[in-house]
């Protein structure tokens, strides 16, 4: 489902004007700007290092996660 969507998506917008081109680029930048403000700095090193820790540690659990796979596969 998710690839079929992203398929009709890249078809539209390779038949984007290049204005419109350019104007798509400006929104997802500025979503992807307002999604990192979201998230305090914090928590993001707090999560960079707990994955770091398990990363060396393999046989650790995340809290927040079953294991680095699941945060991979929820968070590409």
């Amino acid at each position: 489902m998710m690839n079929a969507t992203a398929k009709i998506l890249v078809h539209k917008i390779e038949n984007f004007t290049p204005e419109l081109l350019e104007t798509l680029a400006k929104v997802v930048e500025n979503l992807e700007i307002q999604n990192r403000l979201s998230v305090p700095q914090f928590q993001i090193d707090e999560v960079l290092y707990r994955i770091q820790f398990h990363q060396e540690n393999p046989k650790t659990k995340l809290d927040f996660y079953e294991n680095i796979s699941d945060l991979k596969m929820n968070c590409a």
